[in-house]
């Protein structure tokens, strides 16, 4: 085979997939005129994200993030397995008008290198490298299915369980914060306690000073009534008594004040 004829076929094996390239589906904006395409590229675009959370999973240092990491990496391979695989192996042999047999045959092998690439994304689990056949519960590959380890006796023994010496440090440390959290919560449910029970006891006076306070309300108002009464009863005694004395008054003051004049002239004529 000469240079010409490998050059020809690379080329041929290049125009090939160059239609399933998602960074140039992308550019071109032409994903969404071919279903299989559009969620090609959007599987293909959270498989990267994926793998891109996995590495910064191995530069964290916080546990708790880690495993919140390793959580939504699990979260996403489960949907690419069990919802969208599925929906491209359909879409892949689904014949379109426009497509030849050759690209059929093409998308059918990018659908079954997926399940490769999701199951060795790292997500925390130590079967994440290893099952990389079949999609797990679905079971939607044809011939696919679940692995188990050749090397595996079917013996499992207390080693095969033992945790690691992080993951040990980690559950203690959890084991620790969640004590703190229980001590603290039972804190502040003593002291809601507390308060419900002052509470009732301010409840229960207030019932008992509640007819006190009514009984008190009714004499003052009975007091209010009997002084306006008084006050009204006075008013008319002394309107009476000065309208029969008027007169009397009068001249005893006229009187008086003749005495003082007539005193004050014989005084000053002598």
């Amino acid at each position: 085979m000469t240079v010409i004829d490998i050059l020809t076929r690379v080329d041929a094996i290049c125009q090939k997939y160059d239609k399933y390239d998602v960074e140039k589906l992308n550019g071109a904006n032409v994903a969404g005129e071919d279903p299989f395409a559009r969620l090609y590229g959007s599987v293909d675009a959270e498989i990267s994200q994926c793998e891109e959370k996995a590495e910064a999973a191995k530069q964290e240092k916080s546990r708790a993030a880690v495993v919140a990491i390793n959580a939504e990496i699990r979260r996403t391979k489960a949907k690419l397995i069990e919802e969208d695989m599925p929906k491209l192996l359909r879409l892949a042999v689904k014949k379109v008008k426009g497509l030849t047999k050759e690209e059929l045959t093409t998308r059918s092998e990018l659908v079954s290198a997926l399940p490769d690439r999701i199951q060795s994304i790292p997500d925390g689990s130590a079967t994440a490298a290893k099952n990389n056949g079949g999609f797990g519960a679905s079971g939607s590959r044809p011939g696919g299915g679940i692995k188990i380890d050749s090397t595996s006796d079917g013996n499992f023994d207390d080693e095969y369980f033992k945790g690691t010496e992080e993951s040990n440090k980690f559950r203690q440390e959890y084991e620790m914060r969640r004590i703190k959290q229980d001590e603290g919560l039972n804190i502040i449910g003593e002291g809601l306690a507390t308060l419900k029970n002052m509470a009732a006891d301010m409840n229960e006076e207030l019932d008992r000073q509640v007819p006190l306070m009514d009984e008190m309300d009714d004499k003052v108002d009975r007091a209010n009534a009997d002084l306006k009464n008084t006050n009204v009863r006075l008013k008319q005694t002394i309107l009476q008594m000065r309208s029969s004395r008027n007169f009397c008054i009068d001249i005893v003051l006229l009187c008086v004040i003749l005495g003082i004049a007539a005193y004050l002239y014989n005084v000053l004529k002598k």
